[in-house]
């Protein structure tokens, strides 16, 4: 094992991380997405520090296929833009570059500065960018020249012992991003890590904060659950740790009322569950129907085709207050659910929409030598 120095404020040489080699570590470059290597070779082409950051080593190191792979840099976002035209730059406070590729987007957020206040969302160096992270799992720096990770935090240590460990006081961190305490949860029950009593007891303090979470943020957190694999567990702690409330406060009522309907609920979730892991259905739409479909009751009486549409698009959108799917899921969902019963539903008609980065009729640009990736 290597160690990474540097100087304090008062120029005294200090130990800032452990650095791991691949034959310590075991992952092998082969194993990173090609469209990551693409990205981070470009940008180290271009002069620039980017390094594959977060869950994907996390996940690598547990042996599991990665689902995303984040690049971290000290590129700026307009520079990162330059460098990729097939990017967009996003984000208001923080911004970062998504790359778009055919059948995903990689995350290129430039290093952060600070830990609270007026500097949370300056940029600054991979020293400081590491205490922006939430968990120490989440912690760690994959550098493809060497194939060596960072680690500035004991990420690899707390992975190795299984241990959930936040690198931001618990105060200050669920007050900064309450989404954390979801991320917390999560990760428990898919890595099957221990999470410190002081820990949880600080989630169940400030739970009632997911309350002010943005509708868009909230909904992808419950997507991402329910194509998990895993969704029972996670949602069971979830109720726990008294967070589920605040994420589906009608959802979570009507189970609190009713223990038949708690009982048709998990059932409805280990059957989508079995479907994720089987790599099956992955549509946000089948995804809907297994979380609302017990508590919908189906009646015709008096009713239009087109009102009873409308009626069950209104009872589905209600239920799920305040995540917001996309309306064009939900209707999918509705004629899923009245074609089980035998009823076909004609889809709406539906404008088609531009692409994202259509900006009107313009001539095209000249090309550009783009340098050469080595993938050997």
């Amino acid at each position: 094992m290597l160690t990474r120095y540097g100087t304090n404020k008062s120029g005294k040489r200090v130990r800032l991380a452990k650095i791991y080699t691949p034959e310590e570590h075991g992952i092998h470059r082969s194993r990173i997405d090609r469209d990551a290597l693409k990205i981070t070779q470009r940008l180290q082409y271009q002069g620039y520090a980017a390094y594959i950051v977060g869950g994907a080593i996390r996940d690598l190191l547990l042996g599991k296929v990665p689902k995303d792979f984040d690049i971290v840099t000290n590129a700026l976002p307009r520079k990162v833009r330059k460098i990729f035209r097939n990017s967009r730059i996003i984000g208001k406070r923080f911004r970062l570059v998504h790359v778009y590729f055919k059948e995903k987007i990689i995350e290129v957020a430039t290093f952060r500065a600070g830990s609270s206040g007026a500097d949370a969302n300056e940029y600054g160096t991979i020293e400081e960018d590491v205490w922006r992270r939430d968990f120490s799992l989440n912690g760690l720096y994959f550098d493809l020249r060497t194939e060596q990770i960072i680690d500035f935090v004991e990420g690899i240590r707390d992975i190795r012992v299984k241990k959930i460990r936040s690198l931001i006081p618990p105060d200050r961190s669920f007050s900064e991003d309450p989404v954390r305490m979801i991320r917390a949860v999560k990760y428990r029950a898919l890595s099957g890590f221990s999470m410190v009593r002081s820990l949880r007891r600080k989630i169940i303090q400030y739970s009632s904060r997911l309350d002010g979470c943005s509708s868009s943020r909230m909904t992808e957190e419950i997507f991402k659950i329910l194509q998990s694999g895993k969704s029972v567990r996670i949602i069971r702690d979830l109720m726990e740790l008294e967070l589920f409330h605040y994420m589906l406060p009608r959802i979570s009522s009507n189970l609190d009322e009713s223990p038949v309907l708690r009982k048709i609920f998990f059932k409805q979730l280990e059957e989508l569950d079995d479907m994720v892991r089987s790599g099956g259905e992955d549509r946000r739409s089948i995804m809907i129907i297994h979380l609302v479909d017990p508590f919908l009751i189906f009646q015709q009486a008096n009713l239009s085709q087109d009102q009873m549409v409308k009626e069950y698009f209104k009872d589905i959108k209600e239920l799920i207050y305040p995540i917001t799917p996309p309306n064009k899921d939900v209707e999918e969902a509705v004629r899923k659910i009245f074609m089980d019963r035998g009823i076909v539903i004609k889809p709406s008609k539906r404008r088609k929409r531009k692409h994202p980065h259509y900006h009107g009729h313009r001539k095209p640009a000249k090309k550009r030598r783009i340098a050469p990736v080595d993938f050997d």
